[in-house]
């Protein structure tokens, strides 16, 4: 792999709902927007420089692009959840890779893209989607922590025209490979996304 393999994909266009309808992207971390933490971070990310990042979001759109960085609505209507804004990068990526955060995450491991794009060439898979360890012991993947090949567009728009919304259901139908991020030195806390306020007030207690 090398620098200009792989582009960033910044999730921020929720509704926000359980955080009572409110722009989640742009609450504050510690003293700093959610959405310029995950950017921040997939700028800093080691063993694998990313050469792009983009930031999908539905509103405020100038507060966004004051991060610098080009930023997009989805392309299709209603708030359709993770896989519009999946869809929606994979129609603006101009690199034959696309990793995907949710904007919510502010403490990712910097060794996501690199892990995730070794284990992708390992197991010659379509898609790599982190797992992590959850508060209540057991390890789940992490789908919305997601590295693609972007020559999945086609099948994305497919599956979404269909009705689909389910990440899982349309990782299902590729070679997918799930890559645990739970070894000793792992931040039990990397992969926790912040649905209210009071689970933000709590994370920035933890960091």
């Amino acid at each position: 792999m090398t620098e200009q393999n792989i582009t960033g994909l910044i999730l921020a266009g929720g509704r926000g709902s359980r955080m009572g309808g409110i722009d989640k992207g742009l609450q504050n971390f510690n003293g700093t927007p959610l959405t310029l933490h995950a950017l921040m971070r997939l700028q800093m990310q080691s063993g694998q420089a990313l050469s792009d990042v983009m930031i999908v979001a539905n509103r405020n759109l100038a507060a966004y692009e004051s991060l610098g960085v080009q930023v997009w609505p989805d392309s299709t209507d209603g708030f359709a959840g993770p896989l519009a804004g999946f869809l929606t990068g994979l129609e603006r990526c101009e690199t034959p890779l696309m990793l995907t955060v949710p904007c919510d995450s502010p403490l990712f491991p910097l060794n996501l893209a690199e892990t995730l794009s070794q284990a992708l060439i390992d197991a010659d898979a379509e898609i790599a989607v982190a797992a992590a360890r959850e508060e209540d012991g057991h390890v789940r993947p992490q789908p919305v922590f997601c590295l693609m090949r972007v020559s999945l567009l086609e099948s994305l728009v497919k599956f979404m025209q269909s009705g689909g919304r389910k990440i899982d259901a349309w990782t299902a139908q590729h070679k997918t490979i799930v890559v645990n991020f739970d070894g000793p030195d792992s931040d039990p806390h990397a992969f926790f996304n912040a649905n209210t306020l009071d689970e933000l007030h709590r994370l920035e207690n933890h960091a």
